[in-house]
């Protein structure tokens, strides 16, 4: 007896059928939003024809004298819009780059002591988070320049500069630390500073899978130590001392001089930056901390592991596969905050543009740069951030 097939079910008419409905929304909306991209566009093109602006897809103004100089820099009148542009965008890196290290030590640091047992840390620890986290980071970097660096006596007045002898000397004109420079072009000497650094790696991850294999101490992380101070040694050595250290003095006249100069400025955007951006590092350390299973404190105890070895070994490298996607949030909102130098007049890479629109530079093309700039730095931040967390993840089976 042969059984008939089920009858093949029939399709919905069109209108009624939930994939082509979800196909023709999706498709109403992107027409939507391209007519309206295209009616700005428009409407812009006609604007600045109209008030003899350049056209948005002139960027012929960034080959134009910029006509001023950057305190603080080599950067001549004479010298073009993107040049301006390249010091304002260096400026915001280096801020981004310093700003995140520190930023990252003292929230982790912040963090533990949230769940310290000694009473007066704990409370130190959670005011401060409390204290920054609710304030409006403006008004950090406004506070720090204003009312502890210019106004605030915190940095001494010109003539009268508070000096550690060799290592820092400030006045109300900026803050002086000991500092490493070439003597000449530094790309051979970083070149042999990255080999030894590759080779540290190496060398501990190969350290590391002896100590995993035979359970005996190997000590990877120093020795991966000793191997990149002994390459950054004999390059050192090879290449004729290619650096010098210079330290800050005062002089008779009171005017320092020596070291690596931080304005007031850079200084305090720095400062204002770090303390707002840890306190909320701080709360994800807590967190993430917090998130590690009980069972893994309690078996590290079982194992004869010290508080801090526990912290070091078992907590903490949990806790970071938690805690790395929260913190690249937080990486990233600190690059963008830079943009707050504006309110104390340290010129970044902002600051550049808005004297480039003050000074003739079309607004829209300029600000659209601007916001290029960002999103690259932003990018390349949650590269590194997703690099790091990939390689921290747990593999699957």
């Amino acid at each position: 007896m042969t059984v008939a097939p089920a009858p093949t079910p029939a399709r919905p008419p069109p209108w009624r059928d939930v994939r082509v409905l979800r196909i023709a929304g999706q498709a109403a909306v992107l027409l939507a939003v391209g007519l309206l991209l295209a009616w700005l566009w428009s409407n812009l093109q006609t604007n600045t024809e109209r008030l003899g602006i350049p056209a948005p897809t002139d960027f012929s103004y960034l080959d134009q004298p910029v006509g001023q100089s950057i305190a603080g820099s080599d950067l001549r009148p004479t010298q073009s819009r993107l040049d301006a542009l390249q010091v304002g965008l260096v400026r915001t890196i280096q801020i981004a780059i310093v700003g995140i290290i520190l930023t990252t030590i003292l929230g982790i640091f912040l963090g533990i002591a949230r769940l310290s047992s000694n009473w007066l840390v704990a409370t130190f620890a959670r005011l401060y988070v409390e204290l920054f986290r609710n304030t409006p980071p403006l008004v950090v970097v406004i506070f720090i320049y204003l009312g502890m660096f210019i106004n605030g006596g915190f940095l001494p007045p010109q003539g009268e500069a508070f000096e550690i002898p060799k290592l820092l000397a400030m006045d109300i004109r900026g803050i002086s630390v000991l500092w490493v420079s070439f003597t000449g072009s530094p790309w051979p000497y970083l070149l042999i500073l990255a080999l030894g650094v590759g080779l540290g790696w190496f060398v501990s991850r190969w350290r590391g899978r002896a100590q995993d294999a035979t359970g005996k101490p190997a000590y990877p992380v120093l020795s991966g130590f000793i191997v990149f101070l002994a390459v950054a040694i004999v390059g050192w050595l090879a290449l004729g001392g290619p650096t010098e250290i210079t330290a800050p003095s005062v002089g008779a006249d009171g005017r320092i001089a020596g070291g690596n100069k931080l304005t007031p400025e850079y200084a305090a955007l720095l400062v204002g930056l770090v303390l707002y951006t840890a306190s909320h590092v701080a709360e994800i350390t807590r967190g993430s901390i917090q998130a590690v299973a009980r069972g893994q404190d309690e078996a590290a105890k079982a194992l004869g592991l010290t508080p801090g070895q526990r912290l070091r070994k078992v907590i903490l490298p949990q806790a970071l596969r938690v805690a790395i996607p929260p913190m690249s949030n937080q990486y990233l909102n600190l690059t963008k905050n830079s943009s707050l130098a504006v309110a104390i007049a340290y010129v970044e890479m902002t600051r550049v543009t808005s004297d480039l629109v003050a000074n003739g530079a079309p607004a829209f093309q300029a600000f659209l740069l601007l916001a290029f700039l960002y999103l690259l730095i932003s990018l390349a931040t949650a590269l590194i951030t997703n690099t790091i967390n990939s390689r921290l993840a747990i593999p699957e089976r």
